[in-house]
C-alpha cells in the first residue's frame, strides 16, 4: 500500500507543478492554459485519494489533521474554480483578468501550507 500511497504522492507533485510552472509559463501572455486546468483537477482528485488512503491505514506516519485537510481543501477548490472559469473566458476569446494569478498564487499558498504547516 505504501507504494501505491507515493505513487499518488508523485501524481500530487506533478499536478502542483503543472499549476504552478504553467502560470509561471504564460504570466506574460495572461491566459489560462488546458495543463494549468488539468493540474488543478489532479491536485483535487489525488488529495482527496491520499487522504482517503492515509486514514484508512491506521498508523504514525499517516496520520490525518483534518484542519489542514480542510484548509488545503478550500483553497484547492479556489485554484480549479479560477483555472475553469479563467480557461472558459480564453476559449470565448474574453479577458481573463485576474484567474491566472489567482490560480497560480492560490496554488503556491497551498504548497506553503502543505510545507509549513
Amino acid at each position: 500500500m505504501d507504494f501505491v500511497y507515493n505513487v499518488i504522492v508523485a501524481l500530487h507533485l506533478l499536478g502542483m507543478a503543472a499549476v504552478v510552472g504553467g502560470w509561471i509559463a504564460v504570466r506574460s501572455g495572461r491566459t489560462v492554459t488546458a495543463p494549468i486546468v488539468w493540474g488543478a483537477r489532479a491536485q483535487i482528485v489525488t488529495g482527496l485519494v491520499l487522504v482517503g488512503i492515509a486514514s484508512a491505514i491506521k498508523d504514525d506516519s499517516h496520520e490525518v489533521n483534518n484542519t489542514k485537510v480542510a484548509v488545503k481543501l478550500v483553497i484547492a477548490l479556489g485554484v480549479v474554480a479560477a483555472a475553469e472559469i479563467g480557461a472558459a473566458r480564453a476559449r470565448k476569446g474574453r479577458d481573463t483578468g485576474p484567474l491566472l494569478d489567482i490560480a497560480g498564487g492560490a496554488a503556491v499558498a497551498n504548497v506553503l501550507v502543505a510545507a509549513l504547516w
